[in-house]
């Protein structure tokens, strides 16, 4: 059976896996921030972060605080993929 993640670890992971999007570098070759794989490991990066924290909200127990961070970082999420991508 699989271990379960509290959720302040799922938050502080997928703030983790955002500041690693940041840190891809831009091929400097090619396309750029337009090349294809450059954009598909960016968009994987959010995809793993959301899905980390994505359950928070129905999760029994959980305090409207930590409904409150999980807001915080979707919109994290958000404004770095237009920082990255556009």
């Amino acid at each position: 059976m699989p271990k379960l993640i509290p959720a302040t670890e799922r938050l502080a992971r997928a703030r983790k896996l955002i500041q690693q999007a940041r840190a891809l570098p831009v091929p400097s070759t090619g396309l750029g921030r337009s090349d294809f794989s450059y954009i598909a490991n960016v968009k994987d990066l959010m995809r793993q972060a959301k899905d980390l924290i994505k359950f928070i909200p129905q999760t029994a127990g959980v305090s409207a605080e930590m409904k409150e961070e999980v807001k915080k970082v979707y919109e994290e999420i958000e404004q770095a993929t237009r920082d990255i991508l556009y």
